[in-house]
């Protein structure tokens, strides 16, 4: 005689079946920015550094975990909600439990195998990003100042123009373009080479953030910290400072622009040829006239100074 499967547990895996194709057709339907779960990135999908792709995972993961138990705690709830209502025929009190050791033991357990799981997958793919190879194909020295960026190219000994603040933040020209785009400092990396970043601050603390590369780091005055990264796909991608550092923090941009090795090569000797040799170092003044972005923009503003400051008027144009 052939075993019969229950009819309960056949309807169970038609079900499961159905529940599993829907699953997999909803996914399908995902554009690429919900697959990374709203995360900045390309349009098509293709990954910006060596590190991206671990970094969306790990954020895709976890939430993915977060909202099936949410949905789980959810159910139950209104599950005992509605199967535990009191009737009509119910007569004086549902029975009162003092203790349920399983049900106290998986309400311990499982948050806290839930909280280490994720300490191991945070912990892991962390090691990794912050990981240091001891010799990386480029090294580039970032000066944050208020408010705009010195860029140092240091195996080539040359550097970027001095950081000029842009005050065209959030405006357009004539075009429709970005207004600002044009001035802000331009960091060139070569494609598939490791860089290690080394972040200086001249003044406060302020926070080097590469949007697309979905990974910041802080730069404090008097120390030096450090990544390391191999950009992977060629483009223009936006950076900010990401810690509030005073009055025009919204206006510290800058562009990083992933090219070729020949173009990147190319752009190291323009700078050589235009006089852009040595380092701008944290030792520079950004009161001394030269690096001074507030006598080059007198009109975007009232301005505190030191002549202000000692005629108690504040910022008026001239």
């Amino acid at each position: 005689m052939i075993p019969q499967v229950p009819q309960r547990a056949r309807r169970g895996r038609r079900a499961a079946a159905a529940g599993l194709a829907l699953a997999t057709l909803v996914l399908a339907g995902c554009t690429q920015a919900q697959q990374r779960g709203f995360l900045p990135g390309r349009a098509d999908g293709q990954e910006v550094t060596s590190q991206t792709e671990r970094i969306t995972n790990l954020w895709v993961g976890s939430w993915t975990v977060l909202v099936l138990v949410g949905l789980m705690i959810w159910g139950l709830t209104i599950w005992c909600a509605v199967a535990y209502r009191r009737r009509k025929n119910d007569t004086g009190f549902p029975v009162q439990l003092r203790y349920h050791v399983p049900l106290e033991l998986m309400f311990t357990l499982v948050p806290v195998v839930m909280v280490l799981t994720f300490f191991y997958f945070t912990q892991r793919d962390a090691r990794e990003i912050e990981m240091h190879v001891a010799e990386p194909d480029y090294t580039v020295n970032v000066v944050a100042k208020q408010w705009s960026w010195d860029i140092n190219y240091v195996d080539q000994n040359v550097h970027e123009p001095a950081g000029i603040q842009s005050f065209a933040t959030g405006e357009v020209d004539a075009e429709g373009n970005d207004a600002a785009a044009d001035a802000l400092p331009t960091l060139y990396l070569p494609v598939g080479q490791s860089v290690e970043f080394r972040l200086d601050s001249r003044d406060v603390v302020h926070s080097f953030w590469v949007v697309d590369f979905l990974y910041k780091k802080d730069m404090m005055p008097g120390h030096t910290n450090s990544f390391q990264v191999t950009p992977t796909t060629e483009g223009v991608y936006a950076g900010k400072c990401a810690e509030l550092c005073g009055e025009y923090h919204s206006d510290m941009l800058f562009n990083v622009v992933v090219v070729s090795q020949e173009e990147f090569d190319a752009h190291m000797e323009e700078l050589r040829q235009q006089g852009n040799e040595g380092q701008l170092g944290v030792d520079l003044n950004r009161n001394q006239e030269e690096w001074s972005m507030r006598e080059k923009h007198d009109d975007a503003g009232p301005r505190y100074t030191e002549e202000t400051a000692s005629t108690g008027t504040e910022g008026e144009n001239e």
